[in-house]
């Protein structure tokens, strides 16, 4: 059943990581055609600034399943290096439930702003704006679906608990990363280099 679960999950996580990044390139597109009918053509264009927004929107909670997945969120990351690593178990429990309470709540107010602003119209676009607002139910439920598979992997021994950091290590296993020496700031600061 794990097995099952971890499967769907990889491929929603895919899924969304994939479409977010399509967004990403929308709105980058977007931006650079609104700056280029507004400064070299003189001419702005009146819907180009508002999808560049939307799909912006769309790129940020569509990505935020990808981020739940891997654990890639700063703060909980300095905390796993402070907690000694018999209670890490604990401390990951504590946060996949305060990130499902959070997601839970943005899914359903998500699903009630959607449904109250679906008669409006976008300016300059036409479209629906619920189309935009449902990028928050439809984020929280990847982000649900996401947490809820690292959690239950980690508890089942598949996965590592803490933060992962398998694209980097894969990507470069012998690669050096330079640091900072605690206590030092600005000039005085000695750049050392550790491997990862």
């Amino acid at each position: 059943m794990l097995d099952l679960l971890l499967r769907v999950e990889r491929t929603i996580s895919s899924l969304a990581l994939y479409l977010a990044v399509l967004m990403l390139v929308c709105s980058v597109s977007l931006g650079f055609y609104q700056v280029l009918t507004r400064f070299v053509f003189d001419a702005p264009s009146t819907w180009s600034e508002v999808m560049a927004r939307s799909t912006m929107i769309w790129c940020v909670f569509l990505g935020a399943a990808a981020c739940f997945r891997g654990g890639y969120m700063m703060a909980v990351e300095a905390i796993y290096k402070l907690v000694p690593r018999p209670g890490l178990k604990v401390l990951e429990v504590f946060i996949a439930g305060s990130c499902l309470i959070v997601l839970a709540i943005l899914l359903y107010y998500g699903i009630q702003m959607t449904l109250r602003v679906r008669s409006q119209a976008l300016s300059g676009v036409g479209i629906s704006i619920g189309w935009i607002y449902m990028a928050i139910p439809v984020g929280a439920a990847f982000s649900l679906v996401a947490v809820v598979a690292r959690l239950l992997a980690q508890l089942a021994g598949r996965e590592e608990i803490g933060a992962t950091d398998a694209e980097v290590e894969a990507a470069a296993p012998d690669a050096v990363v330079p640091s900072v020496s605690r206590g030092e700031t600005g000039s005085e600061a000695q750049v050392g280099r550790e491997r990862r």
